[in-house]
């Protein structure tokens, strides 16, 4: 697995030099060299946290910053041995940077690396010092698809700025703080000492997310641009 993801990005990576090489003698795109501020919904509605994600977009590429925080998994949304063993995370922050390329105005993909910390603890618990089971971080590195709509881009005044953006993303873990990627652990629920494996981001512990935002994108786009 870990070649067939060094191959995939190291391909990417090629992909993306190679446009970044041609971006200048391209014609700008719409919303070219603005930048959106977008929150995330999945993460306040299931995760009872929060995301904030900063996008600059020049004319081919995109580059952003996201972090989110105070993300909490926890009965239905843990699955696998953390549910078996009455588990619950706690996910201080999740950040990162993604560069990615423009195929249209409104379509990117990106090259995303981020950092997740995790805390675990029982599941319904609270969730201090004293009652953590462990603390760890991942480092993912991944690909995520990007559609920005604007629903008021037609308009002529502040509302064209207005943004929504589905997101999928594939975050494999890369590497985490853990030994082997995984602890050891008396659990008080089974009787018996548990292994638990380092957490994948996604969903149902999966490398796959989505995610729905809104936001802003300010400064407008560019009249001499035409609509695609």
């Amino acid at each position: 697995m870990q070649i067939s993801i060094k191959k995939i990005f190291a391909g990417a990576a090629v992909f993306l030099l190679t446009q970044i090489s041609f971006a200048q003698e391209k014609k700008d795109l719409l919303y070219s060299n603005r930048v959106s501020v977008l929150a995330g919904l999945i993460q306040p509605i299931l995760l009872k946290g929060g995301n904030i994600e900063i996008t600059y977009f020049s004319k081919r590429m995109s580059f952003d910053y996201s972090h989110g925080f105070l993300l909490n998994m926890s009965g239905g949304t843990i699955t696998g041995d953390a549910k078996t063993q009455h588990l619950a995370y706690h996910l201080p922050y999740s950040t990162g940077f993604g560069i990615g390329y423009r195929f249209s105005s409104y379509f990117d993909v990106r090259i995303e690396s981020k950092i997740h910390s995790w805390e675990v603890y029982y599941d319904g618990e609270t969730q201090n010092k004293s009652n953590l089971i462990k603390a760890y971080k991942t480092y993912s590195l991944g690909l995520g698809a990007y559609y920005r709509y604007m629903p008021f881009h037609k308009k002529d005044n502040w509302l064209q700025g207005i943004t929504t953006s589905t997101s999928l993303r594939w975050w494999p873990n890369i590497a985490s703080s853990l030994t082997d990627n995984k602890f050891t652990y008396y659990n008080k629920f089974t009787n018996k000492e548990e292994t638990l494996k380092a957490s994948n981001i996604g969903i149902a512990g999966s490398q796959f997310l989505m995610n729905v935002s809104v936001g802003y994108t300010f400064g407008g786009k560019k009249e001499s641009v035409k609509e695609e």
